[in-house]
């Protein structure tokens, strides 16, 4: 399978992204299309809606439980992220999201919470912003050259959100970070292989 990353053709970055959806079903993990669903068409209509943007403690469960869904299931996590107070997540939510376009600082106002990394942590951010921010996939990462063996830290997801960034802008016709993500995703044909 040849590289998505080095094609420079756009069509062959909308194929891809246009296979999203049947490589989500294709996974076989209940729920995940559902929770998909909602993770990119609901949620961020969600967020949009408050004033000031934040997230529930609720909603922030299902998130994680979406991302564990596409990637690695860790239950540990899931317990950690349900044990958080409401009123924590909803201040740390509206302080991250408030720091929106500052590459890092919403991911470290979310890393404060109980169970949440940097992953879960983009993934917030990316359900307000993927115009800026993409979701911290290991998939994703280890097709961009040079970023190196992925490491779950914030030095590691800035230099990911950089690097999609730049592909996005490069593609140009309204391609974001977050379709980048994606696109790369589905090509490698998500958590099972093509």
């Amino acid at each position: 399978m040849k590289a998505l990353w080095t094609e420079a053709s756009p069509a062959a970055w909308r194929a891809a992204l246009d296979r999203y959806p049947v490589v989500v079903a294709r996974q076989g993990v209940a729920r995940l299309a559902e929770l998909d669903t909602w993770y990119r068409d609901e949620l961020p209509a969600q967020l949009a809606s408050r004033r000031p943007p934040h997230v529930l403690l609720e909603e922030l469960v299902r998130l994680t439980e979406w991302k564990m869904a596409r990637g690695v299931w860790r239950a540990r996590n899931l317990v950690l992220v349900k044990g958080n107070d409401p009123a924590a997540v909803v201040d740390a939510s509206r302080a991250a999201l408030a720091a929106v376009p500052h590459p890092t600082a919403p991911i470290s106002a979310l890393v404060r919470l109980g169970g949440v990394g940097p992953a879960t942590a983009s993934a917030v951010v990316a359900a307000h912003a993927s115009d800026v921010y993409p979701f911290f996939d290991e998939l994703v990462a280890a097709q961009v050259p040079g970023l190196g063996a992925v490491a779950w830290t914030l030095g590691y997801y800035a230099r990911y959100a950089d690097a999609l960034r730049a592909r996005a802008a490069q593609l140009g016709d309204g391609w974001t970070p977050g379709m980048v993500e994606r696109a790369l995703w589905a090509h490698v044909g998500g958590k099972q292989g093509p």
